[in-house]
């Protein structure tokens, strides 16, 4: 790559990421970087780059087209190589991505997520109980909404699609956290959580075997077992992790960083509760402004690639830059790092990717946030934060864009009836 500036530094520890990308987008579209373990990358920051490279026919995903994590360059401890090894249609390309995608495609159409509807009010009516009890309880009034909601709706519905049990979810969180979450942990610790993940993903799935479901683990197993070629157990391990870490940890944040958002412009609440906007405005504004990812790893040019007047190597390992890309002047307008719920166009961020590998999920995770913020603040109109926001601790990530506890005061709740939280002409 062009050499007019020096490679930035990532800092494993992560943290709000939009300073940073204003800096890195100025200089352009493309920057050089050095991940931790001292690993020459490149991110894609620019909103037209960005989208160009998602869905370029000469950049891969098959590690295989990375010569430095084959040839002893990048050692096998590395704890980003997980984002290469795994094995699934996220890092798949062509015939083979098309094969494990089209194995859990049908369950996540819009058909059949509008199927889960009532399940999802059901467990978002139920968690927002809990909520208003651990408030009540506690002397302040207060209670983390990541534990309470924010959490347990995505993890629940994720889980109970895959026929998890609950008694596995706590721990599977913990996990895929360390895994693909934090970026400032040590190889030893990366190691040892993936080797306890497939461990517990294995036992998952021997469970489901041995008494198969109506869910997608069991479907997914009836699809290996018949003729024997079409999931190995490697990419039955790796698809499960996939939906597990892309259903929850992504929901998450996103439904975290919009009540955030929401706390702190009570004008563009205002505008919702008014029925001026919606809460897929919400959603999409979310996913513009303040994305539940932010650099995504990795993808590879096959050749050496020109984009944004850059040269990427072939090979480099790439990373997308998805909260960069969504405050990008130049394609959001001035205003971009501005929250505005009736911005024309939010909806063209590229949050859940482009092309090929668009977020199979992305219906799901709209269904999840729209019904979770339209409940939660139908419920509690007066809900704000219970700390100022920029003291509310970041995650140790440059991946996961959002906070590692969200405590709230969601105030007295809303009594059916009363015109305090009116939802006008909001669609759902």
């Amino acid at each position: 790559m062009s050499t007019h500036t020096p490679a930035h530094v990532v800092d494993p520890a992560g943290g709000c990421p939009h300073a940073l990308n204003a800096d890195l987008r100025g200089r352009g579209p493309v920057a050089d970087i050095v991940l931790p373990g001292g690993v020459p990358a490149a991110v894609v920051l620019g909103h037209d780059a960005l989208k160009e490279f998602l869905s370029h026919p000469e950049v891969a995903k098959d590690a295989r087209h990375c010569p430095a994590l084959n040839d002893g360059t990048i050692p096998a401890d590395w704890p980003l190589r997980v984002f290469a090894n795994a094995q699934g249609m996220h890092t798949a390309d062509g015939a083979d991505h098309r094969r494990l995608r089209s194995l859990v495609g049908n369950a996540f159409t819009a058909r059949q997520v509008e199927r889960l509807r009532p399940r999802v009010e059901e467990l978002t009516a139920g968690l927002l109980d809990d909520l208003g009890r651990a408030a009540a309880e506690d002397p302040h009034g207060v209670a983390d909404l990541r534990t309470h909601f924010a959490l347990p709706l995505p993890m629940s519905v994720i889980c109970e699609l895959l026929g998890v049990d609950p008694e596995h979810r706590a721990r599977l969180h913990d996990l895929t956290y360390t895994v693909v979450i934090a970026t400032d942990t040590t190889p030893a610790e990366v190691m040892a959580a993936v080797h306890e993940l497939v461990e517990l993903l294995g036992t998952i799935a021997a469970a489901r075997r041995a008494a198969p479901g109506d869910d997608l683990t069991s479907a997914l197993i009836a699809a290996r077992e018949d003729g024997g070629d079409r999931l190995s157990e490697a990419e039955l391990i790796g698809t499960m992790r996939l939906m597990l870490v892309a259903g929850h940890e992504t929901t998450l944040n996103l439904i975290s960083n919009a009540v955030r958002a929401l706390c702190t412009h009570r004008d563009q609440l205002a505008l919702v509760l008014e029925g001026e906007a919606s809460w897929s405005d919400v959603v999409d504004e979310t996913l513009r402004w303040d994305g539940p990812v932010s650099w995504f790893p990795f993808r590879y040019p096959t050749r050496d690639l020109a984009l944004g007047g850059t040269v990427i190597p072939q090979g480099t390992p790439v990373l997308a830059g998805y909260t960069a890309a969504g405050r990008d002047e130049a394609f959001h307008g001035p205003d971009a790092d501005r929250f505005d719920v009736t911005r024309p166009g939010a909806a063209r961020h590229l949050s859940f990717g482009q092309g090929a590998h668009y977020c199979v999920g992305a219906p799901l995770a709209r269904l999840e946030a729209t019904i979770a913020l339209e409940r939660l603040f139908t419920r509690f109109p007066d809900l704000d934060l219970a700390v100022p926001e920029a003291e509310l601790p970041r995650q140790r990530s440059f991946i996961g864009n959002s906070v590692e506890a969200l405590p709230v005061r969601p105030g007295r709740p809303h009594r059916p009836g009363s015109d305090r939280a009116r939802t006008g002409n909001v669609r759902p």
